[in-house]
């Protein structure tokens, strides 16, 4: 297969749309073969590796970013944890903490990762979908499967880490924070979140 060649160009999109290194961006280009869409799904699969790579170290610094919608009915704060001092104090973190502020006020998620979601905690939810589910002429064991893929969806869905980030759906919030840790190359945890209605 023919390569692409690698320009300066390429690299910059994919660094505006990644936030990856250039090391990384043209590494990744080159076991693309200049595929840029390619080179971007390996840099996104790399920051999986390093966020989990990173996340048995302790995050003890921190930074609390807020956002109050126009209209100052609604808004939220998070407390955005990192592992030192100095990228608490980086403008791309306290930035990345005042975006995950505004996310949460558009889209008021019930927990921050799906996992974080018990069922007792969607006890009404649950029943409308056994409610739908009664109506189905199944066998007991496919409205079973069917019961827990519908509430595995709902548990995404209502978690902040699955949803697609507002100011570009093409990335989830798992995904930008990932880019930022793959970036600023420290363990980043959003520990909790606090949202507000008026």
């Amino acid at each position: 297969m023919q390569s692409k060649t690698i320009n300066l160009e390429t690299i910059k999109d994919l660094r505006y749309q990644t936030g990856a290194g250039i090391k990384d961006i043209k590494q990744a280009l080159e076991e693309a073969n200049g595929d840029d869409e390619l080179a971007k799904k390996l840099l996104k699969e790399k920051g999986k590796l390093l966020a989990n790579k990173k996340s048995s170290r302790e995050a003890k610094e921190g930074w609390l970013g807020s956002y109050i919608h126009n209209n100052g009915k609604v808004g939220a704060v998070v407390e955005l944890i990192c592992e030192t001092d100095f990228v608490a104090k980086n403008q791309e973190f306290q930035e990345l903490a005042h975006d995950l502020a505004m996310q949460i006020t558009a889209s008021c998620p019930g927990f921050v990762k799906a996992e974080d979601a018990q069922e007792q905690d969607l006890k009404g939810e649950i029943a409308e979908i056994e409610k739908e589910l009664i109506k189905e002429e199944k066998p007991a064991e496919i409205k079973e499967k069917i019961k827990k893929g519908k509430i595995e969806k709902l548990k995404k869905e209502i978690s902040l880490y699955s949803q697609s980030f507002v100011k570009d759906p093409s990335k989830t919030i798992e995904d930008l924070i990932n880019e930022k840790i793959m970036k600023l190359g420290e363990k980043i945890v959003l520990r909790k979140f606090y949202y507000f209605s008026i």
